[in-house]
């Protein structure tokens, strides 16, 4: 599955001064990362505030990305939730032709059992038409899927192709690199350990960051591809403060206050989120200028 390596970004939504969704900003951020040389883009995903968007307002982002992307790249569906019996029917009655895959993060308050895990990503996989990319995050689900119960879902369904690890443990994604099948992708979804899972063996990454500085990113991800060089390692060292600072205040008000920073993008998010606190932002704004000083061998 080629079309998933690489860099992908986790679109956010933007809001214009009256909280309604921002078409012209999310035309532009479709269009920046396109041609920055994204690979694939992730629509509604966590990132998109999709939890805090009418059915209405989702169908608005969808058209309008994929509008935008117009056939140019893979697009990939967030598809997730913590109903399992809803969620199988809302897969069912959703028109996927638009999209290359969907995106499933693990059912988050109810904590099931890796067995539980399990039989909530089969019934998602005999549901969908289309790829399946299972996505692990324990800091926000509240559970960890392990290595061992993803990469039985993997061999049980075919059309789960990969998954998006955030576990944040590298001995963890090591498990599943180094026991999955061939073509099975292990994604890293950590911006701050995406660099060195791809290194390892994993397919690359869906970035919350990579949409404010897609250049800087994907030219990590792909110097990863090639081994660990000099000027890749110390760039993405350098990259860390940054990554640390846009989720210090929750996401994706951090990754807003960057936008902003690099692309004059709107800061606001929706309740019971706040936009990144002043301070936030000016230290955010200072990281990234300090960054550029120390970039090696990226053209931004």
């Amino acid at each position: 599955m080629k079309a998933f390596t690489g860099t992908a970004v986790a679109l956010i939504t933007p809001f214009n001064a009256e909280h309604q969704v921002d078409v012209l900003a999310l035309k532009k951020l479709v269009r920046y990362n396109i041609e920055a040389g994204i690979d694939y883009l992730v629509v509604l995903g966590t990132t998109a505030e999709t939890a805090t968007l009418s059915e209405a307002e989702q169908e608005l982002v969808l058209e309008t990305v994929v509008r935008e992307n117009a056939s140019k790249l893979p697009l990939v569906l967030g598809m997730g939730g913590n109903d399992t019996l809803s969620l199988v029917h809302k897969i069912r009655n959703t028109n996927l032709s638009d999209f290359s895959a969907i995106l499933s993060v693990t059912p988050y308050y109810n904590k099931p059992t890796q067995e539980g895990l399990e039989a909530h990503f089969n019934a998602v996989a005999q549901a969908s038409p289309i790829p399946v990319i299972i996505y692990n995050v324990p800091s926000r689900t509240g559970v960890n899927m392990l290595a061992k119960t993803s990469l039985n879902i993997a061999r049980k369904n075919k059309n789960v192709i990969g998954i998006k690890e955030a576990c944040g443990d590298l001995s963890q994604i090591a498990q599943l690199i180094s026991g999955k099948e061939e073509d099975f992708l292990v994604i890293s979804g950590d911006d701050a350990t995406a660099y060195q899972t791809t290194l390892a063996g994993g397919a690359g990454v869906i970035s919350v960051i990579g949409q404010a500085i897609p250049k800087v990113f994907n030219s990590l991800i792909k110097g990863a591809t090639q081994g660990n060089k000099e000027e890749d390692h110390a760039n993405n060292e350098a990259l860390q403060p940054l990554i640390q600072s846009i989720f210090e205040e929750g996401n994706p008000a951090g990754i807003k206050a960057l936008l902003s920073v690099v692309g004059d993008y709107p800061t606001g998010v929706r309740l019971p989120l706040l936009p990144a606190s002043q301070g936030l932002q000016d230290k955010i704004r200072q990281q990234w200028h300090d960054f550029e000083l120390k970039l090696k061998s990226i053209s931004v």
